[in-house]
């Protein structure tokens, strides 16, 4: 039989380092006042011996759980299906790994999965929230709020109130998008919206308007952010306006399922319709026949972003208004049109 190895305490690693038990737990959980020969003398003591610090314990001193909520506001069908949350998520946890922060995925797909994040998020178990993909009337906000844990919105939340979120220029991005397609000589601009319960969908919406302000209603289709959801949108637009000549597409994923219809009804593109996506997702947006031109956010970006503002809050914690500057403003991030062979 394997004997159990006793695992490091405390106690071990100061009479390693030579210094007392308090001073050990002042370096371990990152609190001031310790001089620097004696916190190096430490962390050699932690490491020398495979120190590894209690979290429960480690939790009542710092009254941290070195752990973040990620909510995403979709089921499970639909995260793991679009790349966009597959990338979002990687720039959040490279952002919480890189401060030794876990993340903590809650997937909502009815009542009463936002009754559970409800619940968990009141129960102490994180020390913040990270929500991605919320929906108008989304009843999550609300819950949240009443959980009373610090918050961070990817995207812009369609109610007022102080709240701090990153975002991108949805509405700039897509008003460049129709430029160029007006640019290019194409006057029957058609746009396949996201769906209209979020707000990056209804700025993307405001701004194919604001360039397009006498387009024909019948020249606008909602969509759902999906493949199937872009390929329907576009036979409607076609049965609809057959003479078209350009579409804007409310994301890649959408302006995929646009070409696949287009090519199936004689359609070329760019000669016949010029196509402009959103996202430039990779690798969907060079691999598309023809590779796609796109307007470009940085979603991976937004992630670490939205997790590095949350991390400063936490941190401001206790801190005088003062000192702490304020908190974190909100940030919306630039986006660039990415020319391919689409459009």
């Amino acid at each position: 039989m394997n004997e159990t190895v006793p695992r490091p305490t405390l106690e071990a690693v100061a009479a390693r380092a030579g210094v007392s038990r308090a001073t050990v737990s002042r370096v371990v959980n990152g609190s001031d006042g310790v001089r620097e020969p004696l916190a190096e003398r430490v962390r050699q003591a932690v490491e020398e011996l495979g120190y590894v610090p209690n979290q429960a314990a480690r939790s009542l001193v710092t009254k941290r759980h070195d752990a973040v909520a990620v909510v995403v506001a979709e089921p499970e069908t639909r995260v793991f299906a679009d790349p966009f949350f597959a990338r979002q998520l990687r720039g959040i946890s490279k952002e919480l790994t890189a401060h030794d922060n876990q993340l903590v995925l809650l997937l909502t797909e009815d009542r009463d999965d936002h009754a559970r994040v409800g619940r968990y998020l009141a129960g102490g178990h994180v020390d913040g929230a990270l929500v991605i993909s919320l929906h108008i009337d989304d009843p999550l906000p609300g819950l949240i709020q009443r959980a009373g844990v610090p918050t961070v919105f990817g995207g812009r939340p369609d109610f007022n109130g102080g709240v701090v979120y990153v975002d991108s220029d949805n509405r700039g991005g897509a008003r460049d998008a129709v430029r160029h397609l007006l640019g290019l000589g194409r006057s029957r601009v058609a746009h396949i919206t996201g769906a209209l319960d979020q707000t990056s969908a209804v700025d993307r919406l405001d701004g194919f308007r604001d360039v397009m302000t006498d387009a024909d209603p019948r020249l606008v289709v909602e969509g759902d952010f999906t493949p199937a959801g872009g390929e329907r949108a576009m036979r409607e637009l076609l049965d609809r306006r057959p003479d078209l000549d350009a579409v804007f597409a409310g994301n890649d994923l959408m302006a995929a399922g646009a070409l696949r219809v287009l090519r199936e009804r004689g359609r070329r593109v760019p000669d016949d319709v010029a196509v402009v996506g959103f996202d430039d997702m990779l690798p969907i947006a060079e691999q598309t026949e023809p590779p796609l031109t796109t307007v470009r956010q940085d979603i991976e970006g937004m992630g670490r972003l939205m997790a590095r503002l949350l991390l400063r809050d936490l941190d401001r914690t206790g801190v005088p208004d003062e000192a702490a500057g304020g908190g974190p403003s909100s940030v919306v991030l630039p986006t660039t049109l990415i020319h391919r062979a689409s459009a």
